[in-house]
Order: structure tokens, then sequence, then C-alpha cells
């Protein structure tokens, strides 16, 4: 056990290490967060399972707070409304979760950032095709493996890994990196 545990630790170090090489990517999708919320944009985040919870944190930590007193950012995460994500799985199929509420919210001016491990999840992949169509950024947290998603991103950080553990824990420190230096932008005392 102790190996196992140790063996975890060591994965984990490396993947963070390589990571360093998506400084630059990191660094786009920080400005461009920023120039969506300037510019009167919405941030719209979806994902599934593990990513669908990494989605919700990121609107939380917009909308609400993460290190700073300041005025609320417009972040949305996709992945809440259970009725809808019901209705339309029901409805239309389950492959048009994400693009239904896309199709219904999203404007040109808006930001859509997906996080998927694969990088191939259909409903992913069909939301990002629709926000395509109407001029939004999008913006992608996927694995090595996400070359489908990454194609329809205008910033994709793609961790150096496979595994859904690591990229998962990688995509939570990115995601961190980003909402802090985006709420150091915004950061005033609230109104």
């Amino acid at each position: 056990m102790l190996d196992a545990i140790t063996a975890a630790f060591d994965d984990h170090a490396q993947v963070m290490t390589a990571l360093r090489e998506q400084t630059l990517v990191i660094h786009q999708i920080t400005d461009t967060i920023i120039h969506t919320l300037r510019n009167g944009g919405r941030v719209y985040t979806l994902g599934n399972g593990g990513s669908a919870a990494d989605a919700q944190h990121i609107a939380a930590e917009l909308l609400g707070r993460f290190k700073r007193d300041r005025n609320a950012l417009p972040a949305v995460a996709l992945t809440t409304d259970t009725s809808v994500l019901t209705a339309v799985g029901n409805d239309l199929g389950s492959d048009d979760i994400f693009r239904r509420q896309v199709e219904g919210l999203v404007t040109e001016k808006d930001l859509v950032w997906a996080l998927s491990v694969s990088g191939s999840s259909p409903n992913v992949i069909a939301a990002l095709k629709r926000a395509r169509q109407l001029n939004a950024t999008i913006v992608g947290f996927t694995s090595t493996k996400g070359t489908t998603m990454a194609e329809l991103c205008d910033h994709c950080l793609q961790v150096p890994a496979t595994s859904s553990d690591r990229v998962q824990e990688a995509h939570e420190l990115c995601y961190h990196i980003i909402c802090d230096l985006v709420e150091q932008t915004f950061a005033q005392p609230t109104s």
C-alpha cells in the first residue's frame, strides 16, 4: 500500500511538472475570460461527471468569490438545472443536454468553457459545435486524448496525461490559477 501511495504522489508530480509547458495557454485563457467579462459577456461552463463538478466549481468561484471581495462576475454552470437536463435528455437525447442550453442562452459576446478528460464526449462536442455556430468564444480543458475537442476551441489546455485522476487534478490547479488572476483583475470593494 505504501508503494501505491508513493507512486501516486510521483505520478502527480510528473504531470504537474510537465504542465508548466502550458503556461502560455493558461495566460491566453485568462486574458480571453477577462476580455469577455469586460465586454459584457458571460462565462458558461459544462462537463460530465467529475468535470461537471469542476464546471460548477469554476462558476461558483467567478460568481461568488475566490480569495477577494469584489462584485459578482457573470458565470453559469450548464450542469446544474436538473429539470432542463432531464427534460432535454428525455425529449431530445442526452447528446443535446448542453447543446440546447448553449443554443438558448449563449451569444457571440459569451465564452463557453468545456471540461472533458476524453475530449470526445458527444454532448460536449455538440455544445461546442453550436457555440462555434453562434460565434461564441470557446475554451477547453482536456487531456492529450482530447484532439476532437481541441480543434473546436479558441484556446485549449491539454493536460499531458490520460489518467482521469491526474487530468482532473491538473484541471483544478489550472482553473484555480485562472480564477485567481481573473479575480485580481476585477477585485474591488463590493457595491
